[in-house]
């Protein structure tokens, strides 16, 4: 395990997958999501078999995230690694709604931060977020993140189109404000 100040990061397991498949029920928790339908339990297990062999070979880096007591809130992870460039893409989902808003995500971006940067050897860890999801940026960037560019019109949802902010944090800017204030 990779412990934070709140959270802890472990493995997946495929007994997570049940709690995963309602999380992805909830529209709210789907709303920042590039997965706009609900997951089949099925749906889940073809999703966990192909993560094995991503992280096989070593193409991701993906953990359940748990509160220090054990509960299980969400996962995140860095996808599409590329060793060459030292980069990768951060996912994160906090699914369990009274987590949200009090630190967790943070605390578990932090720690995966300590994760890509001390032991994985990254240099640029980036992200995509809808440019309406607020509470994500402002978390994103307490951590370090830093707004580069905007994708317009890259997404349709809720009837209309909507832009994307592309963030990222370098190694060097991370350690400068990797302890929570």
């Amino acid at each position: 395990m990779i412990i934070g100040e709140k959270i802890r990061l472990r493995p997946i397991e495929q007994d997570d997958l049940p709690r995963f498949t309602e999380w992805f029920g909830d529209p709210e928790v789907r709303r920042y999501l590039m997965q706009y339908l609900p997951f089949s339990l099925a749906q889940e297990e073809r999703w966990f078999e192909n993560l094995q062999k991503r992280l096989e070979r070593r193409e991701a880096a993906v953990l359940a995230i748990e509160t220090i007591e054990g509960v299980l809130i969400g996962n995140i992870g860095l996808h599409d690694i590329n060793w060459k460039n030292r980069s990768a893409e951060l996912g994160i989902v906090i699914g369990e709604r009274k987590y949200w808003s009090r630190g967790y995500g943070t605390d578990a971006i932090r720690t995966m931060l300590k994760l890509a940067f001390h032991e994985m050897n990254l240099h640029r860890v980036f992200l995509r977020v809808d440019a309406d999801n607020g509470r994500g940026i402002r978390c994103y960037e307490k951590v370090g993140f830093q707004r580069e560019g905007i994708l317009r019109e890259t997404g349709f949802k809720m009837g209309g189109y909507f832009d994307q902010y592309i963030m990222s944090v370098l190694e060097s800017e991370f350690e400068g404000i990797s302890e929570p204030a």
